[in-house]
């Protein structure tokens, strides 16, 4: 079993930055790939990037540019570095992990509230 431990987040103004960070514990860390989604209410969850314990990343077009995914610690930990947020209310990011036998696992959602 595998358990993400989100941190981070919280209240920013429009414009401003926030970070939000994931460690995984709990099994062996093999090849897989951490990453982050969001969900905004009514919207459907997204990804917003990813990185591969080779540390490959991949960006959602929306983010590009102004985020930036980092893994580290033994790479279980990732952090999503986030800038020139846009004000759009409360958003929750989840953290994910996919590994290469296919389980995955997700965080518990933490929230990032953007105020105009």
């Amino acid at each position: 079993q595998v358990q993400l431990v989100e941190s981070g987040g919280g209240l920013v103004e429009s414009g401003g930055s926030l970070n939000v960070s994931c460690t995984a514990s709990g099994s062996a860390f093999l090849l897989n790939i951490m990453g982050w989604y969001r969900k905004a209410p009514g919207k459907q969850r997204e990804l917003v990037a990813t990185i591969t314990s080779g540390q490959n990343t991949e960006y959602a077009d929306s983010v590009k540019g102004r985020f930036t995914i980092s893994r580290y610690g033994a790479a279980n930990t990732i952090n999503l570095k986030m800038n020139d947020l846009g004000a759009g209310g409360t958003t929750v990011y989840y953290c994910h992990i996919k590994f290469a036998d296919g389980n995955e696992y997700w965080g518990q959602g933490i929230q990032v509230t953007v105020s105009s």
